[in-house]
């Protein structure tokens, strides 16, 4: 079992904003995560990382994450600049730095729905990619949960589509945890990120964001061409997640830009 970890351990200050650093709102923001053994993440990453394995029903399973959202007022976080939006969803897996003890995600790609695209793909060689990415969402004001929530992307690299609603009923459970924060600080305040770039070098940038207030969801359907290609969660798999998260909107600084990883 993974131990138990308190948020405000994990809570850093936030690094001042230089250079070309970005500041985004991330809006219809889900954490849609499957567990699946192990052995599906072998070769995926450098031996300098580990997966950051959870303990279920007696077997190590390895957690991925599909993070789909939209950027909203993706601008400069130093200077006046013009703001973007565009739909954006992100594939990671949950591992642990060897050399430094932290631990992060690997990221496996992205789609992003935006001209925009052809600088963190071709200036920095990071493994993005183009994708028609269409959100159809509505929130009860009341209760402030979703009662419907639709995305769907169109893309050659990673065609996805998912529908989720929320509950008042639904409730936060995390097997492999001792307590539903231990297991919050595990899926939602990773602040690096590695990869592979596009020249096959490895990658990194850091992110830093206040503590998420993310409330559980359920899955109606989901489609993740990605993730079975890969043969990481096949399509029968991926109608049973491990949890599902959302956070109708919060802000995230990005520290630009990335760096190689010698």
């Amino acid at each position: 079992m993974q131990e138990a970890r308190k948020l405000k351990d994990s809570m850093t200050q936030r690094p001042k904003p230089k250079g070309i650093d970005v500041l985004c709102g991330l809006k219809h923001f889900a954490i849609i995560t499957y567990a699946v053994s192990e052995s599906r993440f072998k070769g995926m990453f450098p031996d300098r990382f580990q997966l950051d394995v959870v303990e279920i029903n007696g077997k190590n399973m390895g957690l991925v994450s599909v993070v789909p959202f939209i950027d909203v007022d993706f601008t400069s976080a130093v200077f006046p600049f013009p703001k973007f939006t565009m739909g954006q969803t992100n594939y990671r897996i949950y591992i642990i730095d060897t050399e430094t003890s932290e631990r992060c995600v690997w990221f496996l790609g992205t789609t992003l729905d935006s001209w925009t695209l052809m600088i963190p793909r071709y200036l920095w060689n990071l493994p993005w990619h183009d994708g028609s990415v269409h959100f159809d969402c509505s929130l009860n004001e009341s209760t402030g949960l979703y009662e419907k929530y639709h995305m769907e992307t169109s893309s050659s690299w990673a065609e996805a589509s998912v529908d989720l609603v929320q509950s008042e009923f639904d409730e936060i459970a995390f097997s492999g945890f001792p307590d539903a924060e231990s297991a919050l600080v595990y899926l939602t305040h990773p602040l690096c990120g590695f990869y592979y770039r596009r020249d096959n070098k490895v990658g990194t940038y850091r992110v830093w964001h206040k503590e998420l207030k993310v409330k559980p969801a359920k899955l109606k359907s989901a489609n993740f061409k990605l993730l079975s290609d890969l043969g990481i969660v096949d399509e029968t798999e991926q109608k049973t997640p491990y949890s599902v998260l959302i956070e109708p909107i919060n802000e995230f600084t990005i520290y630009l830009p990335p760096t190689v990883v010698e």
